[in-house]
C-alpha cells in the first residue's frame, strides 16, 4: 500500500518562507505524478502545484506561480514544496497526492489515487 506523509507546516508571518515535504512509502517499482493541494474549511480542495510523471513537467496555479516551487528527490521518494513570499491567503491545510498512471490531469484532485493527511500552514500578518 502507498502511504504519503506531509511535514513542514507551521505558523509564519507574511513574507516568510516554508518548505513542505511529502514522503511516499510502501509500494516500490513505480513512478508517480505528485501534486500539492490546499484546502480551507468550507471550500473545495485547491490545486497548488504538481510534477507530472509522463514528462516530469511542473505545473502551478496562477496564485502561487513565481512564489512556490515544486521539486522531487527520487532517491528519497520525497517531493517538496518551497513556498516563498507567503501571504495570509496561502493559509490552509496542504495535502500531497500521488498517482502512478502514466499521465493524469494533474490539476484535478479527483485524478489522484493516494493522499496524505495534510499539514497546516498558517500565515499571519
Amino acid at each position: 500500500q502507498v502511504q504519503l506523509v506531509e511535514s513542514g507546516g507551521g505558523l509564519v508571518q507574511a513574507g516568510d518562507s516554508l518548505r513542505l515535504s511529502c514522503v511516499l512509502s510502501g509500494r516500490t517499482g513505480s513512478d508517480y505524478s505528485m501534486g500539492w493541494f490546499r484546502q480551507v474549511p468550507g471550500e473545495e480542495r485547491e490545486f497548488v502545484a504538481a510534477i507530472r510523471r509522463y514528462d516530469a513537467s511542473t505545473h502551478y496555479s496562477d496564485s502561487v506561480k513565481g512564489r512556490f516551487t515544486i521539486s522531487g528527490d527520487n532517491a528519497k521518494n520525497t517531493v517538496y514544496l518551497q513556498m516563498n513570499s507567503l501571504n495570509p491567503e496561502d493559509t490552509g491545510v496542504y495535502y500531497c497526492a500521488a498517482d502512478d498512471a502514466n499521465w493524469i490531469n494533474v490539476y484535478s484532485a479527483r485524478a489522484y489515487e493516494y493522499w496524505g493527511q495534510g499539514t497546516q500552514v498558517t500565515v499571519s500578518t
